[in-house]
């Protein structure tokens, strides 16, 4: 497994504040985005847009910035990296036996690399070791003195799922990979298609029945749970199934009005700013926003975001002092 440097992939260094993460997130976003691609460099893109909502998945969130940072920064992207034994959780989700070895279930496909699977993947089952449900009393047999084993639940098994806002929208089949332990000591790669339904939210499970841990003493076998991890978008943040999207605004379109074309989710539309629009102000594009899952649409706000921008040159000061003097005789 090779080490992600998630501060080089963004380009900010380690004492990068939130801001400065957005900010770079944003700019790589908006050029690695597939939609933005020309369609000969789009297989690239794409792997680097996904690279990019990684890091800044991590980064972004405190939690994680901070774990990930208590790795220490003596870390070359691209060495081999092996989890210290204390950190818990390694291999994407694993159970810990009675012996001691281990049995590890790693994802594949799910969106996100084996690097971030091994240090902020989910545990299987609900405390990370063999779990069953006993279906029977609690001595694991079916009668006292029969002698015969109860049947067990097996474990759930746990994941992420990367689905982009067009996924999400519209829904989408994928297919993942499932690499199981045997009891022969080797491993067995199965393939699953997962439905991503039109409509799915950020953290709604996808469950795949009978696909976790096998049950024991001809017990059922557990779920499989995906989570879903709405991708980060460059222009769009998401609140519900509504769509915010920040259009800056020069002081003077502000003040006079102007129209402005944004993008959605299909197309660019055209949208008025009123004459006196405040920064903040939120204009309301109903029915533009993400599909429920009834059908219906959220709605996209667009929120404006007045830059003023600096006076560098003798005539843009100059141009400034005199529109100070104007509204000051107006008064």
């Amino acid at each position: 497994m090779r080490y992600r440097d998630y501060y080089e992939v963004l380009g900010v260094s380690r004492e990068a504040s939130q801001d400065e993460i957005k900010k770079a997130f944003r700019k790589l976003a908006r050029e690695y985005h597939p939609d933005h691609a020309k369609d000969a460099d789009k297989a690239s893109a794409e792997a680097k847009f996904k690279e990019i909502n990684e890091a800044y998945e991590v980064l972004s969130d405190p939690e994680k910035r901070e774990k990930y940072d208590a790795l220490g920064s003596n870390w070359q992207a691209g060495a081999n990296f092996t989890p210290p034994p204390s950190w818990g959780g390694p291999g994407g989700v694993r159970f810990n036996t009675s012996g001691g070895g281990g049995r590890d279930f790693h994802f594949g496909g799910t969106g996100f690399s084996d690097f971030f699977e091994h240090i902020f993947g989910s545990q299987g089952g609900r405390g990370g070791g063999f779990e069953y449900q006993d279906f029977g009393g609690g001595d694991g047999y079916e009668g006292f003195g029969t002698g015969v084993p109860r049947a067990r639940r097996g474990a759930d098994l746990t994941a992420d799922l990367l689905v982009s806002l067009e996924e999400a929208n519209n829904g989408s089949t994928r297919e993942i990979s499932l690499k199981r332990p045997e009891a022969s000591g080797g491993t067995r790669v199965e393939t699953l298609r997962v439905r991503v339904p039109a409509g799915v939210r950020e953290g709604q499970q996808i469950r795949l029945a009978g696909k976790g841990q096998a049950g024991r003493n001809g017990g059922p076998a557990g779920d499989l749970l995906l989570t879903v991890k709405l991708e980060r978008h460059p222009d769009f943040q998401v609140e519900g199934a509504d769509l915010e999207y920040e259009l800056e605004v020069m002081p003077w379109d502000a003040a006079l009005g102007r129209k402005f074309t944004v993008p959605t989710l299909k197309e660019r539309v055209s949208v008025t700013v009123p004459a006196g629009s405040p920064s903040g102000r939120r204009l309301r594009l109903k029915g533009l926003g993400m599909k429920k899952a009834d059908g219906t649409r959220g709605d996209l706000y667009v929120v404006i975001m007045v830059s003023v921008p600096p006076a560098k040159t003798d005539t843009q000061k100059e141009r400034w002092e005199q529109l100070r003097q104007a509204y000051t005789d107006s008064k």
